[in-house]
């Protein structure tokens, strides 16, 4: 055994051993309080020693019934009307501490017994926290343990978005990266993917049809490809969407048009295999919300009809799960309870975690971050932009360059954090149905337990690419 692979076993207390690639978890309980330090070395170190660490934690979660999976089983049996529409399942983006994050959350579903509930991450994200999808999903993982959480884990690839303005460089090259990005994902345990070709809708064709059709042909091959990559024993929750958020309301033409689209084109391609388990539809938000002048977010007005009528369609006409609402995490708390009564299956939140991060550290290393955005971000500062707009535009960007500064924060600060994250957790799981839901996770989720390979984790890392044009 090399000096590195021991040194990781001494950060658990050496409650693993590990003969070649396999991994035995010989003291859970100690594991489970010592897991946190693998998580530090996996998202800190520059070595090979951050892949064993990922490897390592994968492998003894799975020994301790802890495993990633995909949601599509629920969700179709969602569609054949065989699950009571008495939930939405919440999908949280979490981009700094995302151990601690999960953690929190796992807590709040183990109060509750609560079962259907998504970490996600979009390629956008991916570059500027600096996780890529073996380190996010090891944070995800590492935290089921540490609380005690068993069974399956949903981890899902948010907006894997084909970039308009790349795409019309070098269309290949951009479907590519996707394509290399969904592997990639596929193999850290991504076991439900979000495919968006809507950045290339075009509304200024003639008809609904035509619109839609790149939409169609693009997130169609996509998904050909995912089932032809797709772990043996998985079948990935691909999720489609007519067109970007923040721009026109969806309608009943433009959903048909795309699944019909779509599954014409995945007959030709995947025969017999199957299609979409949601539909990702505009309802009037928009990614972040919009920051005032003051600092404060402009009210936001969704039309919950647009989901409702839209579901049901999805789920009757198409065998989905139902409608998927973006751009959720500034609409009002009193209305959350609105996506459950309108049949909403999934519900996006990404913004409000971030501004509690912001709110909750301590004020010295908020305006540590602050002053490296002034530098960094300066060109992202438009004319007539407040402070307040500007740093609430581009605060995100210090998350990645902080990562290490987040991890040695005083336990205390952490602490408080968590605390409100936490509590966060409690308060949506409760408005969206999600207690309980964890019957009917154990009753049909039927994903394998997919043992991970050494060589996705102990291997050179990708590089970060331009997402600036990207949505989260």
């Amino acid at each position: 055994m090399s000096d590195q692979i021991q040194e990781l076993l001494n950060l658990v207390d050496n409650s693993l051993s590990v003969d070649g690639a396999t991994v035995k978890v010989l003291d859970a309980a100690k594991f489970r309080k010592n897991i946190g330090k693998l998580v530090e070395r996996s998202a800190t170190a520059s070595d090979s020693s951050a892949g064993w660490s990922r490897y390592l934690i994968r492998a003894a979660a799975l020994e301790l019934g802890v495993y990633a999976a995909s949601i599509h089983e629920l969700y179709l049996a969602r569609g054949r009307g065989e699950v009571p529409m008495t939930f939405t399942t919440p999908a949280f983006n979490l981009r700094a501490l995302s151990f601690h994050a999960a953690s929190a959350m796992f807590r709040a579903a183990n109060k509750i017994n609560g079962g259907a509930f998504i970490f996600e991450l979009a390629r956008s994200e991916m570059s500027y926290t600096a996780q890529r999808p073996s380190e996010y999903a090891t944070n995800i993982l590492a935290a089921a343990v540490a609380e005690g959480f068993v069974g399956p884990v949903f981890i899902q690839g948010d907006h894997f978005q084909v970039s308009a303005k790349k795409y019309a460089t070098d269309a290949q090259a951009e479907l590519q990266a996707v394509r290399d990005l969904s592997i990639e994902a596929m193999a850290a345990g991504f076991y439900n993917i979000d495919v968006d070709t809507s950045t290339l809708v075009d509304i200024h064709l003639p008809t609904v049809a035509e619109q839609q059709a790149l939409n169609c042909k693009l997130s169609s091959e996509l998904s050909a490809f995912i089932r032809e990559n797709e772990p043996a024993g998985v079948t990935i929750s691909i999720g489609g969407e007519i067109g970007e958020v923040g721009t026109v309301n969806s309608t009943e033409p433009e959903l048909r048009a795309y699944m019909d689209g779509y599954n014409a084109e995945m007959k030709k391609l995947a025969p017999g295999k199957p299609g979409l388990s949601k539909i990702s539809v505009l309802t009037g938000t928009s990614h972040g919300g919009t920051v005032l002048a003051d600092g404060s977010l402009a009210e936001v007005t969704i039309a919950f009809d647009v989901l409702r009528d839209l579901s049901r369609v999805a789920r009757s006409e198409y065998g989905m799960g139902g409608t998927v609402q973006h751009g959720a995490s500034t609409v009002a708390e009193e209305n959350f309870n609105k996506f459950v009564q309108n049949e909403a299956i999934e519900v996006h939140l990404a913004t409000n975690f971030t501004t509690m991060f912001f709110d909750n550290v301590p004020a010295d290393f908020k305006k540590e971050m602050y002053a490296w955005l002034d530098v960094n971000s300066a060109g992202d500062r438009k004319p007539g932009m407040t402070d307040e707009q500007f740093y609430y535009k581009t605060r995100k960007n210090a998350v990645g360059p902080f990562k290490a500064k987040s991890y040695a924060l005083p336990e205390e600060a952490k602490a408080k954090l968590i605390a409100a994250w936490e509590a966060q957790f409690d308060m949506l799981f409760n408005l969206l149905g999600v207690k309980d839901t964890k019957e009917y996770v154990t009753k049909y989720i039927t994903s394998a337990k997919v043992a991970p390979k050494l060589a996705d984790y102990v291997k050179a890392d990708v590089a970060a690419e331009d997402v600036s044009d990207l949505a989260d």
